[in-house]
């Protein structure tokens, strides 16, 4: 299965005329090189040339968006060590599991600001963990604003890729409607559906509504296992038939897959990319990161879990799918694709 894997892999990169270079959006940032979700990261992201930062957002008690990957903060922010916080900690369930810990949504901007972010994964990225305590936790105005910086500096146009997060559980069990904030605050900084911006989400009903009251590009995330938190009927599998894309299609511009949805075992592109587009939809592909815990078998270097792998063959593949767009935690080594430094990985060389 491996010398399958790795044959389509070089065919992949002898004929990158498959398909047009797909869009490179900075995964949180560059997160592969700075802690999440920080203006750090993102303004990293861009100076390797990412075409899109994506910002998950989620909201603070007094209704502002702020970009954390999670409402529970503790696993980005050093909310967990502050004294002063203790009494915040809680249990919530949300999309239907329990989860104890420490919630945006009970936050003020004020009190937010008072942390400070740190690495999710030091124990494969111990080099960002340097950056612990440096950054605080950023506003979509701040994120907003650092964009239209960076165009002037760096002379071209940069997209942002917003995520809403948990956006049923805001609504019903905090009465918090995120759909209304984002579209309220987009409106307030100027940005309009003319700007280079995809809102995503893995729930149907924001999509929906966001369709009905906006022409933003939408994008309908999916995933390997599972369905909408917002629709418990409704399964991913089913959603990513031919006739579970044209429904997307009547409300979204694309559908953000799993990788594994989008390549099979051997690497080759599932019927997914072709059935997708067939419908009208984009294709963008999460995510593309470069330790070997994240890459198949067959991209692994040297066997250790912490290590540096082979994410340029991967992305190869994917461009060979013909996919439209993938999430990167490093767009600078996509970027470099397909002259990757590292010579034992199958592409080196083209």
């Amino acid at each position: 299965m491996t010398r399958i894997f790795l044959a389509a892999l070089a065919l992949a990169v002898a004929t990158p005329a498959l398909a047009d270079t797909p869009i490179i959006i900075a995964h949180r940032g560059a997160s592969g090189e700075r802690p999440e979700h920080t203006l750090a990261a993102y303004e990293l992201g861009i100076d390797q040339g990412a075409d899109y930062i994506e910002p998950d957002l989620v909201v603070t008690k007094d209704g502002v968006l702020v970009a954390r990957h999670e409402t529970e903060i503790s696993e980005t922010t050093d909310v967990a060590t502050r004294e002063e916080f203790a009494d915040r900690r809680r249990s919530k369930t949300v999309d239907g599991q329990l989860v104890n810990g420490f919630f945006a949504e009970d936050f003020t901007l004020a009190e937010l600001r008072t942390l400070r972010a740190k690495e999710r994964i030091p124990g494969l990225r111990p080099q960002n963990a340097r950056y612990d305590g440096l950054y605080q936790i950023p506003t979509l105005e701040e994120i907003v604003r650092l964009v239209r910086a960076k165009e002037i500096e760096v002379e071209r146009q940069i997209g942002i890729y917003p995520e809403l997060k948990h956006s049923e559980f805001l609504l019903q069990e905090e009465g918090i409607d995120t759909v209304d904030l984002l579209l309220l605050e987009l409106k307030r900084l100027g940005v309009t559906e003319e700007d280079p911006l995809f809102i995503q989400s893995f729930e149907v009903g924001p999509l929906q509504r966001l369709d009905q009251r906006s022409a933003f590009k939408l994008v309908q995330l999916v995933a390997a296992e599972g369905g909408p938190a917002d629709e418990p009927a409704m399964r991913y599998a089913e959603m990513i038939t031919p006739s579970g894309l044209a429904e997307i299609a009547a409300y979204a511009d694309a559908i953000g897959a799993n990788i594994g949805l989008l390549l099979d075992e051997t690497g080759q592109a599932t019927p997914l990319v072709a059935d997708a587009q067939s419908a009208g939809l984009l294709v963008h592909a999460w995510t593309l990161r470069k330790e070997n815990a994240f890459l198949p078998a067959a991209l692994q270097l040297d066997g250790a879990p912490p290590g540096t792998g082979c994410d340029g063959s991967l992305f190869g593949m994917l461009v060979a799918a013909g996919v439209d767009g993938v999430f990167t935690d490093d767009p600078a080594r996509v970027r470099a694709w397909p002259n990757e430094n590292d010579r034992r990985c199958p592409v080196a060389g083209g």
